[in-house]
C-alpha cells in the first residue's frame, strides 16, 4: 500500500514504541487499525459510487441511444405502411386503366338506349324475354349448313396414307429373327 520494506516497518515500530511508550501503545495501534479500517471503508465507499456513477452515465447514454432509435422507429413507421402503399399503388394502376366516361358520353349512352326501347315493340315480358322463333325453317338452315359443311376446306391427308401426295411410307425390312446363319464349314 505505501511501499515500505519490513525494515522501515521496524523502524517505525521502534520510533513509536519509544515516542508513545510501551504501556500507549496498544492503544495507539489499535486507534491506527480503526483509522485505516475507516479510511479503507471510504476509499471503497467512494470508488463504489464513482463506479456507479460511470455506469449511470453509461446507461444514459445508452438510454438516450435507445430512445432516439425508438423515436426514429416511431417517426418512420408512421410514414410507411406497406399494405397501404400497395392498396394504393393497385388503386392508381386501375383507376390510371380505366376510362374515365364524359357528361357527353353518359348522355349518348343514354339518348341511344332511349331510341333503341322506343324502336322495339313493348312485348311486357321485361329485359329477360326469350327470343322468338326463326324466321326461317328449320329445313332451309338445315340445307344451309350441309352447304357450308361443303363448301368447308378438306382436312388434309394423314401423312403415309394412299390420299398422301408424297405417297404412302415405304415399308421397313423385316429384321432377321434369331442368331445370324453361319457359313458352313470348310472341312466337313
Amino acid at each position: 500500500m505505501l511501499d515500505m520494506s519490513w525494515g522501515e516497518v521496524m523502524l517505525i515500530g521502534g520510533v513509536a514504541l519509544i515516542v508513545i511508550g510501551p504501556k500507549d501503545l496498544p492503544k495507539a495501534l489499535r486507534t491506527v487499525g480503526q483509522v485505516t479500517r475507516k479510511v479503507r471503508r471510504m476509499a471503497g465507499e467512494f470508488q463504489m459510487q464513482f463506479n456507479e456513477a460511470i455506469r449511470e452515465a453509461e446507461l444514459d447514454d445508452v438510454r438516450k441511444e435507445v430512445d432516439g432509435i425508438r423515436d426514429t422507429v416511431r417517426n418512420a413507421s408512421g410514414g410507411f405502411n406497406p399494405v397501404q402503399t400497395i392498396r394504393d399503388e393497385l388503386k392508381g394502376a386501375v383507376e390510371a386503366r380505366a376510362p374515365k366516361p364524359s357528361a357527353a358520353t353518359l348522355a349518348d349512352a343514354t339518348a341511344q338506349l332511349k331510341a333503341a326501347e322506343s324502336e322495339t315493340p313493348a312485348s311486357g315480358g321485361g329485359a329477360y324475354d326469350v327470343p322468338k322463333a326463326l324466321d326461317q325453317p328449320v329445313a332451309q338452315t338445315t340445307a344451309q349448313h350441309a352447304t357450308d359443311i361443303e363448301a368447308a376446306p378438306a382436312a388434309p391427308p394423314v401423312p403415309g396414307s394412299v390420299d398422301d401426295p408424297y405417297g404412302p411410307a415405304p415399308d421397313p425390312a423385316p429384321a432377321p429373327h434369331g442368331p445370324a446363319p453361319s457359313a458352313p464349314a470348310a472341312g466337313h
